[in-house]
């Protein structure tokens, strides 16, 4: 498992009540959800290390839709 890093994060209350909303709608914890999105946000945007490699075998293009064969 790769090491985790733990830092404080101050957001706004309005902010944390909708991401604690959501965490619970999709039964996940807060740090849980903020990690899902920021993990999402970075594959989006073509930032997260290793993605690419495991796209190109899936056959995924970099718009993240799938190439026709």
């Amino acid at each position: 498992m790769a090491e985790r890093k733990a830092f404080p994060l101050r957001v706004d209350a309005r902010l944390f009540a909708a991401v604690e909303r959501w965490a619970a709608d999709e039964l996940r914890s807060v740090n849980g959800q903020v990690e899902y999105l920021l993990r999402e946000a970075l594959r989006r945007a073509g930032r997260l290390p290793g993605v690419e490699a495991e796209e190109a075998d899936a056959g995924v293009g970099a718009d993240h839709s799938k190439i026709d064969s």
